[in-house]
């Protein structure tokens, strides 16, 4: 049980994706999270006012069990088998974030400046929030996909959609975390 409780190597991680994704090539799924959100639309019947929503949700039922596990294995990892101690940040990290007011982890796995409930006290942040989830939802659908969908599924499909796709996520990354994060913070 103890190497449940370590940090897995990249190859091994890699490895194990790459065996689901043969898988679901396998098997003719295509793996995406943001298409739970287009079937749960589609279960509440709204396929009959909007034609984008008029699908047959339940060839994607296994995709919904797909996310319950995700929150599940999530929920279980960060209170039963999580340790902090063991996240190591580059010291330059470190002080880059102190420049810009955000504190260290300190033994938890993200800092409360960014992901604390205090962020839904400032009428700044709530309107970040907001913004940077129309943004993602607007991305999401203008990519045809998210980024586990383009750089997990697409591209072990060779699909160039979704090569274009991860290009312009990392592009929009360095971007974002170089220019624009400063600015907000």
């Amino acid at each position: 049980m103890e190497i449940l409780f370590q940090t897995w190597p990249w190859y091994i991680s890699g490895f194990l994706i790459g065996m689901v994704m043969l898988c679901l090539i396998y098997f003719g799924k295509v793996f995406g999270m943001s298409t739970n959100l287009s079937t749960l639309c589609s279960m509440t019947g709204i396929g009959k006012r909007v034609s984008f929503f008029d699908v047959d949700w339940k060839v994607q039922r296994w995709n919904l069990l797909v996310v319950i596990g995700a929150m599940f294995g999530g929920f279980v990892a960060v209170h039963f088998m999580s340790d902090a101690s063991n996240v190591d940040i580059n010291p330059k990290t470190i002080a880059q974030l102190a420049q810009l007011g955000i504190d260290t982890p300190n033994g938890k796995l993200l800092p409360d400046a960014l992901f604390g409930n205090a962020i839904f006290e400032s009428p700044k942040m709530i309107f970040i929030l907001i913004i940077g989830g129309v943004l993602i939802g607007f991305g999401t659908r203008y990519a045809s996909g998210c980024t586990s969908g383009h750089a997990i599924s697409g591209l072990s499909n060779l699909q160039i959609k979704s090569l274009k796709a991860v290009i312009g996520f990392f592009i929009g990354g360095l971007i974002m975390s170089h220019f624009i994060f400063p600015l907000i913070f």
